[in-house]
């Protein structure tokens, strides 16, 4: 799966809301019909997602869907009504570990199969929400389908409540569990997604969290408000400097292996090839974005 630095949530029975979003700049919309719609509301929702589909294509909007689970299955009516070509990927809430995975994942490619698409093409984002799930990260992380999962310190949210723990500035009380989730997704070749800052209207603190999810390895992060995608585009992407910095740092150890080094002094530091590989992969990186 290409990176994305922004997951979008939006409130699959507000159809504004939608328009309004595919227009944010975020690399991704996550259209839910689960959390965010009353549950009077849940079949109107999943026809006003299945309406915008064909839209959001047309406007090269990356999209995913969040369906609702019971204790036992995910919904399978969800599944009929937005698989399809249009749409990246499922996100599924509060997994108990990789069976429900593997469950999703059965029922997905059943609809593949009904609607003729090829069998594989929907992807998974499962969060994080259960303490099992957040133990079972790396066997999760594995599963075919899956190309992301998510480390997650919501105020009061389900994964505090799951882990029992409280909520800081400091984000001490997440750092484990977001190093776990990190090290998990790289082991398994998959992206790990951060967040998720509630105080949506706190730009400066929603950009030192996203920072600080950068520097812990993630990826990207799940948002509440089209405000917040410029900011996080913004930080999970390299900056000019960092560019900069790092072509600098390509042609400064070539020059030195055409001298017959393999480590030269950049900046005021050594470097050698595994730093230069990792230059290259951030140029990568912010030539992806570029596209």
């Amino acid at each position: 799966m290409r990176l994305i630095r922004s997951f979008l949530f939006v409130p699959g029975n507000k159809a504004a809301w939608i328009d309004k979003a595919a227009g944010s700049g975020a690399d991704a919309l996550i259209l839910d019909l689960e959390d965010s719609v009353p549950p009077a509301e849940k079949s109107q929702a999943r026809e006003i997602v299945r309406s915008k589909l064909d839209g959001l294509a047309a406007r090269k909007q990356r999209t995913w869907v969040r369906i609702n689970r019971s204790p036992h299955l995910y919904d399978f009516e969800d599944l009929l009504a937005v698989v399809g070509r249009h749409v990246e990927g499922i996100v599924l809430s509060k997994p108990g570990g990789p069976e429900d995975i593997e469950t999703a994942s059965s029922l997905v490619a059943e609809v593949e199969h009904r609607k003729g698409l090829p069998l594989g093409c929907t992807l998974l984002l499962p969060i994080l929400e259960t303490a099992r799930s957040m133990q079972m990260a790396y066997e999760i992380a594995q599963k075919p389908r899956v190309a992301a999962i998510t480390g997650l310190a919501a105020k009061n949210g389900d994964v505090a409540r799951a882990l029992g723990v409280g909520w800081t500035l400091e984000g001490r009380e997440s750092l484990f569990l977001k190093s776990r989730v990190v090290m998990a997704a790289r082991a398994a070749g998959k992206q790990p997604i951060g967040g998720l800052w509630q105080q949506v209207r706190d730009l400066d603190g929603l950009r030192k969290a996203c920072e600080e999810d950068r520097c812990l390895g993630m990826s990207g992060q799940f948002l509440l408000h089209p405000s917040n995608v410029e900011i996080c585009n913004r930080v999970f992407s390299p900056s000019p400097e960092e560019v900069a910095f790092y072509r600098g740092m390509v042609d400064a150890l070539e020059k030195a292996q055409a001298a017959g080094r393999a480590s030269t002094l950049y900046d005021g530091e050594h470097i050698d090839i595994a730093h230069v590989t990792t230059a290259r992969e951030i140029l990568a990186v912010a030539a992806s974005f570029q596209d």
